[in-house]
């Protein structure tokens, strides 16, 4: 048991509030550090207070405001940029879809979008990515651009191209930024550039100096144009766990409101061990969030046994996680196929397919701690309170790191297939 869980366990166990609210919000931060939480600033700061006055039943009805936030956001991603830029196909991958499949954005060199156009996560209906025409045209001119597609429903803006930025995109920037939005330049294609570089330099290409003068060139153009200090991400559609896409990652997920961090982390399609990890980071936060909420709940005696987290629900659970990390039963068939093997051979050398090897402890030990939680869910109180948090927080980060490993393994296996 780590510090942290022994302090909160033992100011909780002397009804030490002040304590305990200070242990509260040091651990979550200390979880959440790598992506940010579901748990916005100022209800970390109430909590704390009614932490300290000893109000329990505040805390359960408090953190599952969070998690109802959390569940009901909707994340709307405005994605422009010209023909022939890799808009379609970025916006393709993030949805987890190959270019063929259905209910794909339409890729090509003319220009497919002439109007705003929604695309839908497959997985995660809260989530739209838009499909907005390039600025400069008489249609679409930067002074009317944002009216015309309706600004005030993106939570960001992805401004794309594949080679440089234009001075209508600087236009638009200063518009978008005057309404408070957020925006994010992303050049696409700089795997072509380097194939292109190494093929017309053989002996003296260097794949880093190329990708700095990619980089540079952009952030002097922006410049140019009259865009200070801009951040600009080099990207690939067919290697989104290379380049700077996880940089991307990171920063759109700081920079979101904290109760579409859930929303935003789980849709993104698991393609590195980046993204494995952030995921990780923010479900251990919720996860936390569960334990204490559970733990409260039962200082009333029969409280755990009526709002019980049984077998069903924790296979449930299980399932769950699998889903959010992409190791569903559909997209084992996939990897499978990809791997050139069994859905049954991957059951063989992973952990999370077997949900009973995960819960299931015949010791005696187990029996005893069985009836323990028994005797404490019966009288409530202060033991219940902590055998009740123990209980949940052990229980769901253990599926949660094994389906995250998981994860981590057959990604690698792929990408060592593919080479």
């Amino acid at each position: 048991m780590d510090a942290f869980i022994s302090a909160f366990l033992e100011n909780l166990s002397q009804g030490n509030f002040q304590q305990l609210a200070a242990d509260f919000a040091s651990h979550y931060a200390t979880l959440v550090s790598k992506a940010g939480g579901i748990l916005p600033a100022e209800t970390l700061g109430r909590l704390d207070e009614v932490f300290m006055e000893g109000n329990l039943q505040a805390v359960v009805n408090m953190i599952q405001e969070v998690f109802s936030a959390a569940e009901s956001a909707v994340l709307e991603v405005a994605v422009i940029g010209e023909s022939g830029t890799g808009k379609s196909s970025f916006i393709n991958v993030l949805r987890g879809l190959g270019h063929d499949d259905e209910g794909a954005a339409d890729v090509g060199v003319v220009e497919t979008t002439m109007k705003k156009t929604p695309y839908q996560h497959p997985k995660y209906p809260n989530v739209t990515f838009w499909d907005l025409p390039g600025t400069g045209t008489p249609k679409f001119s930067p002074d009317t651009y944002l009216e015309k597609v309706g600004f005030a429903s993106f939570d960001f803006f992805i401004i794309v191209s594949s080679s440089r930025f234009s001075l209508h995109d600087a236009l638009l920037v200063q518009k978008i930024k005057a309404l408070g939005k957020k925006f994010y330049f992303v050049r696409t294609k700089v795997d072509s550039d380097l194939y292109n570089e190494q093929e017309a330099k053989p002996q003296s290409f260097k794949r880093e100096r190329v990708l700095q003068h990619i980089r540079d060139y952009c952030l002097a153009n922006l410049s140019d144009i009259g865009v200070p200090d801009p951040r600009v991400f080099l990207v690939s559609n067919f290697d989104l766990h290379d380049f700077d896409f996880p940089s991307l990652e990171k920063t759109l997920l700081a920079e979101l409101p904290a109760h579409k961090r859930q929303v935003f982390v789980l849709m993104l399609p698991t393609l590195s061990d980046e993204t494995v990890e952030l995921k990780r980071a923010v479900l251990r936060g919720k996860i936390w969030l569960e334990a204490v909420r559970s733990s409260a709940s039962a200082f009333v005696p029969f409280a755990p046994l009526i709002k019980g987290f049984d077998v069903h629900e924790q296979e449930a659970r299980l399932k769950l996680y699998r889903g959010y990390f992409g190791l569903d039963d559909e997209s084992l068939k996939e990897i499978a196929e990809k791997l050139g093997t069994s859905v049954q051979d991957i059951k063989g050398y992973t952990k999370c397919l077997d949900f009973w090897s995960l819960v299931e402890d015949d010791s005696a030990g187990a029996k005893a701690m069985s009836c323990v939680e028994t005797f404490c869910s019966v009288n409530g109180g202060v033991p219940s309170v902590v055998f009740q948090f123990l209980k949940t927080r052990f229980l769901l980060w253990k599926f949660l790191d094994a389906v995250a490993d998981d994860a981590k393994l057959l990604l690698h296996k792929i990408i060592s297939a593919q080479v």
